[in-house]
């Protein structure tokens, strides 16, 4: 049976049902169904006029809950605490307390989110209800493409964040996890008001603090005509993360010696991970409604973004042979077995590497959108367009991940019989620290810029009616994206066996940290010398180097990737009474048309060949959604819709990019489809109080042509064989879970206990799905999909004083699927304890301070068994103290 039979089958019956009642209990009992997000927030926001709430913590809770109960689909929200005050340090940092959302948070901050066990690539993020360009990452080798990195929005400039999970016909298509939509102020809702803002960010692994400033002012005219809000923000923040890593684990390295069958480490880096981040924002909304029926809006956003990202690493190869005159050997007296895993082994000839990378990584945004809206008797139009530009690089080659590399070969002796979340022990005879002991290895500058436009515009026609159909919709949207990559090699090959001291007496450093993992136990390298990138740099980045033609790696690393889609819809909303139960929702069918283009360069040997795939997509994506008050408390809800996600852009492109570290590469495959899937979902709501909600929902996702990735080994001139990662459409995957979530402000104890609340919410998602990564068999698996996740919230909030305590865990996850002959590694369960205190001490003034990994709890990985060590990451406490005045 197929997806869309499936579909309306499971549809038809409400249909049915529907069709059956007389239009005169229907007009009895029409209610206005909000059409999209925005409308649903401002449904939410209307009704928080009758909420009672103690303070600014629990108006937030129940705005969100008033969203949610009164939309037309399945949503959850978040709102601002006040103006200019969000309830989190960063903006994913916030989504992961919503059900079924959990965050990756790379060196301590929270930058991609996952829904309901999908990963970032499957969230569809708007802002403003409009899509948005997107950052991608420059900072090593890798790109992602379509996963919007949030840290580029500040916090304080969001009034509120709505995810979707179950969508209508009108919202943008790309989401298989959720749509979610991010508004910020505007003008005529925020009103005459000045906000300040002024922070310090504290990270305890640096013992650093770095301000932060935000100002926000918003002007509405006296008639309510006319409004104008600027906002502009400094954000800075000093990361350090102490990392030890691991490429994985690899199958038959050294199998003349044990025999096949037999897992042996490869790469593993001691490795101490700085930046230094600042954020310069601005946002600038402008409103003018001469009349009730006519409103024009104006939003631009701005961001610049720059990292500078310091490394100092220790890297060595227990299984590399890639340097001349050099081959690993095993001592097979040494081995230690557990199962198939060499858990401790020694291996002479082993190269060690004191890496040093640099990089200045700048990203920049800026969004313009313009909206028109005209409600004549009836109707309701409104037009939109956006431009929005997204680049991403480093500003000169001094600046584009510089590696300055240093070597020696010596015997190793590891010992990882300790688990996962020891540091394994790692010794060698030889001195690290001793400069005498090391030669030049090649010097690599690797510079990355990444351009993203994104372009749309759209149309929108709704008309109310009166009877079982209460309102008729349809719209048309143009959306056109533009991809830019390019990427360049520099790589100077320093004569054989030049020694550090002979060729830069000056030019390597002790690292600069004497507490490196100090919480992790095992006898692992605490400290070693690297080099120092300006005396590297200015020594053998010359102007003959620098002024070299593209090779053909550099051309074929590069792409672009244009994307045009034109969609339509139509949606119909419709009330009636079931038993006298008021049920409302909506039913549609979604049109769109894809073309994409990916362009890129084939290379044989050095011939370089320029070429362009063209594909062509047609989708038809129906939606259903029911909502039924089955008590003023009670409300029910049931949805069928079929969606959709494009490939990554990197996942599309003709590309292929090689590490210049392991005989492993990266590319695209240009004839990939989109994701589709078939989804369904039940909810229950219990609105017990005006101050506290029960809700639960059951969710099932059946996907189409799901994307796995296919390895092979392929031969790559002047490398050699490589073990190339790509991507393939084919698998099938069936994601089913269940949500559930409690929030209550205790209004009902005594004074002054009344302030208390708690909020909690947990999801279960399981998955059922067969594919391979080469020969290794992937079984009820998806990267990025955690099977349990939950978060508990314990808060007060009355008068002068608002705190809460929050803890948010996620399981264990696959994120990497390995190969024929590579483990899979996995992402160990994480918890991450945060708190936050605010102090009023007048109406216009609060002081305040927020901790975030208070308990300083590390991450962990490990590959297919939890014997061969993965990552161990501590990025330390980050605390956050303040002042906010509102005039």
């Amino acid at each position: 049976m197929s997806s869309y039979s499936r579909l309306f089958r499971a549809t038809l019956p409400f249909t049915l049902a529907a069709l059956g009642i007389t239009q005169p209990a229907a007009a009895q009992t029409k209610a206005a169904v909000p059409n999209t997000g925005e409308q649903a927030r401002a449904a939410g926001t209307e009704g928080v006029d009758d909420i009672v709430v103690t303070g600014s913590y629990a108006q937030s809770l129940a705005a969100a809950a008033e969203t949610k109960r009164m939309a037309g689909f399945g949503v959850d929200a978040i709102n601002a605490t006040d103006i200019g005050k969000f309830p989190a340090q960063n903006v994913a940092e916030a989504l992961q307390l919503v059900p079924g959302v959990a965050i990756t948070r790379p060196r301590g901050e929270g930058l991609y989110i996952s829904v309901r066990g999908l990963g970032p690539q499957f969230q569809n993020t708007l802002l403003n209800g409009r899509p948005i360009a997107i950052n991608d990452l420059i900072e090593n080798g890798g790109a992602n493409g379509r996963q919007f990195r949030f840290e580029m929005l500040p916090a304080e400039f969001v009034s509120q964040i709505d995810v979707v999970k179950t969508p209508t016909a009108d919202m943008t298509e790309g989401a298989l996890g959720g749509n979610i939509d991010v508004h910020t102020f505007r003008p005529l809702e925020v009103g005459t008001k000045t906000t300040l803002n002024l922070r310090g960010t504290y990270t305890t692994l640096t013992d650093k603090v770095k301000p932060n400033a935000t100002a926000l002012s918003s002007f509405k005219s006296g008639d309510g005509t006319f409004g104008i809000l600027a906002a502009a923000q400094y954000w800075g923040k000093s990361v350090r993360n102490d990392r030890t890593y691991n490429t994985g684990w690899y199958l038959d390295k050294f199998s003349s010696a044990l025999g096949s069958g037999f897992y042996t480490p490869g790469r593993t880096r001691p490795t101490v991970e700085t930046e230094d981040r600042k954020r310069l924002s601005g946002l600038i909304s402008a409103q003018w409604q001469p009349t009730p029926e006519l409103q024009t809006t104006l939003d631009v956003l701005a961001t610049r973004l720059d990292v500078a990202y310091d490394e100092f690493g220790l890297d060595i190869y227990p299984d590399d042979s890639s340097v001349a005159g050099h081959k690993p050997v095993i001592v097979p007296g040494s081995v230690k077995l557990d199962g198939d895993t060499v858990v401790a082994a020694t291996i002479n000839d082993v190269r060690f590497m004191g890496t040093r990378e640099y990089s200045l990584n700048r990203h920049d945004l800026i969004t313009i959108g313009l909206k028109q809206v005209w409600n004549p008797a009836g109707w309701n139009i409104v037009a939109n367009a956006n431009w929005s530009y997204a680049h991403s690089f480093h500003p000169s080659y001094a600046e584009g991940t510089v590696r300055s590399r240093i070597q020696f070969f010596a015997p190793l002796s590891y010992d990882a019989s300790g688990g996962y979340k020891v540091a394994p022990t790692i010794t060698t005879p030889t001195n690290v620290l001793n400069p005498a002991n090391y030669t030049l290895y090649p010097f690599n500058i690797a510079p990355k810029n990444s351009k993203d436009w994104d372009r749309y515009v759209r149309l929108d026609v709704d008309h109310e009616m009166d009877g079982f159909i209460t309102k008729l919709s349809a719209g048309g949207e143009y959306h056109s994206r533009k991809r830019d990559y390019r990427r360049r090699d520099f790589t100077v090959n320093p004569a054989a066996n030049t020694t550090l001291t002979g060729f830069a007496p000056n030019g390597f450093e002790q690292i600069p940290f004497d507490d490196f993992l100090s919480g992790v136990p095992g006898n692992y390298p605490r400290t070693w010398i690297v080099p120092i990138t300006s005396a590297f740099y200015d020594k053998l980045f010359t102007d003959a180097v620098a002024n070299a033609p593209l090779t053909a790696a550099d051309l074929r690393a590069s792409y672009v990737v244009t994307e045009k889609t034109a969609g339509g819809y139509v949606r119909a909303d419709y009330a009636f009474a079931l038993g006298g139960v008021p049920v409302t929702g909506n039913v549609g069918v979604r049109y769109v048309h894809t073309d994409q283009v990916a362009s890129g360069t084939l290379t044989t040997g050095n011939v370089a060949t320029p070429a362009s795939f063209p594909q062509t997509f047609n989708d038809w994506l129906p939606s259903f959604n029911l909502r039924a008050e089955l008590r003023h408390d009670l409300v029910g809800r049931l949805a069928a819709s079929r969606v959709l996600t494009r490939p990554n852009v990197t996942q599309s492109a003709p590309q292929i990019s090689v590490s210049t570290d392991q005989p492993t590469a990266s590319g695209g495959n240009p004839a990939l489809k989109p994701f589709l899937a078939t989804q369904f979902d039940a909810s229950l709501e219990w609105y017990f109080s005006r101050q506290g909600s029960l809700t639960g929902a059951l969710f099932y996702k059946a996907m189409d042509d799901y994307i796995t990735a296919q390895n092979i080994n392929v031969e790559i001139p002047g490398r050699g064989t490589v073990l190339l990662s790509t991507q393939v459409n084919g698998g099938k995957a069936k994601v089913y879970g269940a949500e559930a979530a409690y929030n209550q402000v205790f209004t009902f104890l005594p004074a002054p206990f009344d302030g208390l609340g708690f909020q909690a919410s947990y999801t279960h998602t399981s998955v059922q799905a067969n594919y391979t990564a080469g020969a290794r068999p992937i079984k009820d698996q998806l990267i990025g999909l955690s099977k349990n996740s939950f978060n508990v919230v314990g808060f007060y909030d009355k008068g002068p004083l608002s705190t809460r305590l929050s803890y948010t865990w996620r399981d264990k996850y696959l994120t990497g699927i390995g190969s024929t002959t590579q483990a899979t590694t996995t992402q160990a369960a994480f918890g991450s304890l945060d708190g936050n205190l605010s102090i009023r001490a007048t109406s216009r003034l609060m002081f305040s301070v927020e901790a975030i990994n208070i308990a300083n709890a590390n991450t962990y990985s490990y590959n297919e068994k939890e014997i061969q060590f993965g990552e161990i990451n501590n990025y330390g406490r980050t605390v956050l103290f303040g002042v906010r005045a509102q005039f």
